[in-house]
């Protein structure tokens, strides 16, 4: 069963303006690889969009995540892009700033980045065949465990000390259907480990 799309957090939304064009040049860069390869899009029959990609500001330590719901659209501008510039994982609570609403997977990028400093790209993807070919194989969420909440932050943490995660830098939800993350020292690292593992996307790159 897909469940994507819907906030499970309590998201405390203050319109503002836009990042500035260098804050989301390589977001942009990689997430135009990773729609052109499907794994981020939307399931036309459900009317509901999938993926999302996000960058930590290095300046104030907030991260930029693409909007809810922005899945479908084959390119992003300014006014698709979120900062989020507080969060409690515990609380479950989440408050951005721009001209959108944060992705509803926000939570879990937040609960990644918090693994550690070096972390400072997320990405998102939706397949059926990686996630089948990798579910217990890469290292797995438990199955009774939901995005975007607090116990899917706990697990990635249990996953981080607990696993090879740290190193391979790519898990699968497995209450998460059809879902993957992937996370890196910048962007090329978080979505070249999503691509590497489908072939006929692999040898892609970014189109500058």
């Amino acid at each position: 069963m897909i469940d994507e799309g819907y906030v499970k957090y309590e998201m405390a939304w203050q319109v503002g303006a836009p990042p500035d064009p260098d804050e989301i040049r390589e977001l942009n860069r990689w997430r135009r690889v990773l729609f052109a390869a499907g794994l981020i899009g939307e399931y036309r029959d459900l009317g509901i969009g999938y993926g999302n990609i996000s960058q930590r500001c290095r300046r104030d330590g907030h991260f930029i995540i693409s909007g809810t719901q922005t899945g479908h659209l084959a390119e992003l501008g300014a006014e698709h892009y979120a900062r989020v510039t507080d969060y409690d994982i515990a609380g479950n609570r989440v408050a951005c700033r721009g001209p959108i609403k944060a992705s509803s997977e926000a939570m879990t990028h937040a609960a990644i980045y918090e693994l550690g400093a070096g972390i400072n790209a997320v990405v998102h993807v939706h397949s059926r065949a990686l996630w089948q070919r990798h579910l217990g194989q890469l290292p797995t969420t438990c199955a009774d465990v939901a995005y975007g909440t607090p116990e899917m932050a706990r697990e990635f943490a249990r996953l981080y000390r607990d696993s090879n995660l740290q190193t391979v830098g790519v898990a699968v939800m497995a209450g998460h259907d059809e879902g993957l993350v992937s996370f890196g020292h910048d962007m090329t690292q978080a979505a070249s480990r999503i691509l590497s593992l489908c072939a006929d996307c692999a040898s892609r790159g970014p189109q500058r």
